[in-house]
Formats: C-alpha cells, sequence, structure tokens
C-alpha cells in the first residue's frame, strides 16, 4: 500500500533525497537520513535542500506521498498548543510503531453553570500523573450544546477559553450552534462535531470556511460513514475524522467490530476512505439512567477497550481519578516505541544534598528501575549519589543475564561520572540482584562492594545497618 513506511527501504528514500551529504538535517549522509526517515524518527521537512530548492521540488512531491500515513494525521489546535490524532503507518504495534497516543477529552456542556465549567477545566488542566519520568495529562475540553441555544453555547466556549490554553472540541448537530462557538475562537482550529447524512452540507460548509477538522459521524453503521467520506472529500475537505458509534452494554460488541474492521480495511485493503482517525465517545453510557458509580465503570473499561481498538480520540464525562488513570497508563504502555527501551540517560544523579560522606549506589538506565530506586531513595530523603549504568535499557537482572551490566561498564560508569572526587570513601553499594559481580567489581574498580537489597524498598533499612551505624566512610568499620 502506498504510503506504508514498514515496506519501505532506505535505498528507495535515499533515490529521492539531493545525495549531496551536505549534513544540514543534522546526520552524516543522506543514506543515513533515509535510514531514520523510514524508520519515522525524523520528519522529511529536516532536508532543508529537498524542501526549498526547486530542483528537488518534484522528488519533494514524490517522497511526501511516499511516506504519507494511510491514517490521515489530523491537527487539532489552539494558541501554540497542538493535538496531533491518526497519522498511524500500522494496524498493529508490533509491526512498526504506533505514533500519537489517543488523545482523550472531558466535557463540559451548555446547561452547567459558569463555577461548575471553570471547576472542571480547572480539574483537566490540573490533571497529572508522575510515571517513569514522564507527565501523564489530559489533552482537550468538549464543549457540549445540550440547550441548542447558539448564544449560551456561544457564552460557554467564551468561559473555557478564558479559563483553559487546551485545544477544543465543539460538539453539536447544528451548524448555527458551532458557528457561535467558532466565533470565540479566532486563528485556532478546534474540532467540529459532527457531520451526519441530514446536516452534511452545513457542516462541511461551516468547517471549510473556518478551515477545522470534522467528525463524520454514522453510528453502526459502516456504509453510510463511508459515503459520507466520499461526499465530504467532494466538497474539499480534507481533515476528518470518523465517528463509528460508541455504544456500550448490548451494542459493545458492535462498536469493537465496528473500529476494528475500519482499521483493518485501510491497512489491509488499502481503502483510502476510511483512512481517517477514529473517535469514540465513552461519555455515550451517560445518556441512560442508572447509578452513577456504575456509569464511571462502564466509561472506563468502554474507554480503555476503544484504546486498545484503534480509537485516537475519545469524549469522556468523569474525571474520578480511579477511572482516569488507568486509561492514561494503558495508553502510555500502548504508545511507547517497542523498538526502544524505555530508557534514562546514564551518569551520575543526586539524589537530595550529598556531601563526602553519602553513599554511592548504581542502578541500570532502564525507565522503569531508575525511577522506582530514586523514588524509594527520594521518599526515604537519603542524600546520596545515584550512579545510572547504560545497560541498553535494560533492567538489572536481564542485563546481568544478557552481559550488558558487567564489572567492566561498571568500572567505566564510575571513573566516568567522577564521583571518587566527590566522596572520601570508596564503598560501592551494589543492586542485591546484580551480587553475582560483587567480586568482579571490586577487582575492576578498586572499591569495597556492598551489595544491597533484592528490592530498593529496603534501601532504607540496609542503609541504616550497614551504612549508618557502622559510620563506614570513617574507614572504623568493614563491611560484612
Amino acid at each position: 500500500m502506498v504510503g506504508l513506511a514498514k515496506s519501505l527501504s532506505p535505498l528507495e528514500v535515499y533515490n529521492l533525497l539531493p545525495k549531496t551529504n551536505c549534513g544540514k538535517c543534522g546526520e552524516k549522509n543522506c543514506l543515513s537520513f533515509a535510514t531514520r526517515l523510514v524508520n519515522l524518527e525524523v520528519e522529511v521537512e529536516r532536508c532543508t535542500p529537498l524542501v526549498e530548492e526547486a530542483q528537488y521540488k518534484e522528488n519533494y512531491v514524490k517522497l511526501k506521498n511516499l511516506l504519507k500515513p494511510p491514517v490521515k494525521e489530523v491537527l487539532i489546535v489552539r494558541g501554540d498548543r497542538v493535538v496531533r490524532i491518526g497519522g498511524e503507518y500500522v494496524m498493529y504495534r508490533h509491526e512498526l510503531t504506533y505514533r500519537r497516543p489517543t488523545a482523550i477529552a472531558i466535557d463540559v456542556s451548555d446547561d452547567m453553570s459558569r463555577e461548575l465549567i471553570a471547576e472542571r477545566v480547572k480539574q483537566v488542566e490540573e490533571f497529572g500523573y508522575p510515571y517513569i519520568g514522564k507527565q501523564l495529562k489530559l489533552d482537550l475540553i468538549a464543549v457540549r450544546s445540550v440547550t441548542g441555544d447558539p448564544a449560551r453555547f456561544s457564552e460557554v466556549v467564551k468561559t473555557v477559553l478564558d479559563n483553559t490554553s487546551l485545544p477544543l472540541v465543539l460538539c453539536s448537530l447544528d451548524p448555527e450552534v458551532l458557528k457561535a462557538g467558532l466565533a470565540e475562537m479566532s486563528g485556532d482550529k478546534p474540532l467540529l462535531y459532527a457531520a451526519t447524512k441530514d446536516n452534511w452540507r452545513r457542516m462541511a460548509e461551516l468547517a471549510l470556511a473556518y478551515d477545522c477538522p470534522l467528525v463524520v459521524s454514522a453510528p453502526n453503521d459502516p456504509t453510510t460513514l463511508k459515503s459520507l467520506v466520499k461526499t465530504m472529500l467532494e466538497c474539499g475537505l480534507e481533515d476528518l475524522v470518523l465517528d463509528p458509534g460508541t455504544m456500550g452494554g448490548e451494542g459493545l460488541p458492535d462498536t469493537l467490530v465496528n473500529f476494528t474492521m475500519i482499521r483493518k480495511a485501510v491497512f489491509r485493503a488499502g481503502d483510502e476512505l476510511l483512512g481517517f482517525p477514529l473517535l469514540g465517545a465513552p461519555i455515550a453510557v451517560w445518556l441512560g439512567g442508572g447509578r452513577a458509580l456504575d456509569k464511571k465503570w462502564e466509561e472506563c473499561y468502554l474507554a480503555g477497550m476503544l484504546i486498545v481498538r484503534y480509537a485516537d480520540i475519545l469524549i469522556m464525562h468523569s474525571l474520578d481519578g480511579w477511572v482516569l488513570l488507568p486509561l492514561v497508563m494503558l495508553r502510555d504502555n500502548i504508545y511507547t516505541d517497542p523498538r526502544k527501551p524505555v530508557s534514562v540517560e546514564p551518569g551520575l544523579y543526586k539524589i537530595g544534598q550529598p556531601d563526602e560522606t553519602s553513599p554511592v549506589m548504581f542502578t541500570t538506565n532502564f525507565a522503569l528501575t531508575y525511577y522506582t530506586v530514586s523514588s524509594d531513595i527520594q521518599s526515604a530523603k537519603i542524600d546520596s549519589y545515584l550512579l545510572v549504568v547504560d545497560t541498553e535499557g535494560l533492567s538489572v537482572e536481564s542485563a546481568v543475564a544478557g552481559r550488558k551490566l558487567t564489572a567492566d561498564r561498571v568500572a567505566e560508569a564510575l571513573k566516568e561520572s567522577g564521583v571518587e572526587k566527590l566522596v572520601k570513601h570508596r564503598y560501592l553499594i551494589i543492586p542485591g540482584r546484580a551480587s553475582r559481580l560483587s567480586g568482579e567489581i571490586e577487582e575492576a574498580t578498586g572499591w569495597t562492594v556492598l551489595v544491597g537489597p533484592l528490592d530498593s524498598s529496603g534501601i532504607p533499612k540496609f542503609l541504616d545497618e550497614k551504612w549508618y551505624k557502622p559510620k563506614l566512610w570513617e574507614g572504623g568499620a568493614q563491611p560484612k
């Protein structure tokens, strides 16, 4: 299929590059740049001669088409904040990687009070969870028209804009209502929801007039959805998002099948009419009656299923941490690059305010290991030096087994860190799971090795018994 980067060879891309090896892209030569393009590690615009010089214009267009993702990338813009959805090259993550994490929008509606709207927007802005060196956040605000009153909708959009810089989704089936909201958003490009078989003409005109991406909706009717997409493309619209319908309860199987079959049609059958981002609306579970707690639970598991089943953007209502936290963590795990271990930069890290008597410990540069260890040390308020050894992103046990963590690597990292100039002792505390290397590390480094606990949660107790009480840094006691 055209645009499927994983099927390209670097030589195919290289043949369309200037082949001057000018280095303006930051690579040593054009072949290296071509390889990174195929691996989706850089954008083609990094090659400035290709973009700017007339002699390469034809090749630039060919290369853009060659590298075009089967699922179009759509931008939702608010000022300098941009949410990118779609832009996927593969159906399954292991085939290459997923690129754009599922965007999550939280709703406000125009039947809410100004105070409640401001409070919900504040909660969305402040939601965050530190996870493996990242801050997991929410992405957008969805403004829904419930009253059907353009003036009220305009007022609510203005209230939201006054309280957040997040991009917006404007939701109404009435073009006049959306137009009133758009009047408050000069220069921005919110996502408009939604064009249907009943209002498509006026919605298309509105999206064209304001140059905004548009959702095309045909719940549980893929045939009509595809027909609407074709019509919208003929109208001149390019930035489309597809809503196949989100049904919970007995409709859940249909929901999952529709999302899956649409994405399969793109990647397996080459159906370009369906090659657009998919929108899921777990918020739909709130339309029926029932207990709020049950609705939150249903919204949570429905959203999780849609993240796994190719949804590029979700509209939700619940703001409870127990609903959102598992979703943003699931999203983060799915959208990490399987080709690259999640790692941190090797080197010496200071935790707290260490001095010349502080303990020196080491761990690997696998991100989960590092952040777990450093978090346990910080929580215990232990001033220390933590040496992070480059193990190519592997955990301690895996790195030892795979010979990515060796005495020589530890010795090299220790020397490069310069920590021997920062402390007056020569004791190195190693992870318990690297105990088999203790003798080799002592021989390679000249430092006395203390084998630490198997789990970093045991570090405070270990240090209390083996470091602080015997005061090893004074040289008056030897490690046991």
